[in-house]
């Protein structure tokens, strides 16, 4: 499934999910989708996932919560390994994406 835009993509493939372009949705409820898209990869009883962010220009503070609860969803899998990967190309994923690990232990940060 894809949700997408002119400004951003986002879709997933088995067991990966694909962030593209610059994402300023207007709070939470414009987020919903994403996030229903995602839980529902998370519920699919995937020993890992991975959060490719790393075309992903900008995300907004909404955006950044959607990825903490994400995030938080997938620390309630139990074991499920969540890798996120991430560029130093965008200087506010190696700023943000670190606060991510205080929020789910078996969470890997890839920043390339």
């Amino acid at each position: 499934m894809e949700i997408s835009d002119e400004n951003f993509r986002v879709w997933a493939e088995k067991n990966e999910v694909y962030f593209d372009g610059v994402f300023r949705l207007a709070g939470p409820d414009a987020y919903a989708p994403i996030y229903s898209l995602i839980t529902g990869l998370l519920h699919e009883g995937h020993k890992q996932v991975t959060f490719d962010l790393t075309g992903l220009e900008f995300l907004n503070s909404s955006g950044i919560n959607l990825l903490a609860k994400l995030t938080i969803e997938a620390r309630k899998m139990g074991d499920l390994l969540l890798i996120v990967k991430g560029t130093h190309q965008h200087p506010w994923q190696a700023k943000s994406l670190p606060n991510l690990k205080k929020l789910h232990p078996l969470l890997e940060l890839r920043l390339a």
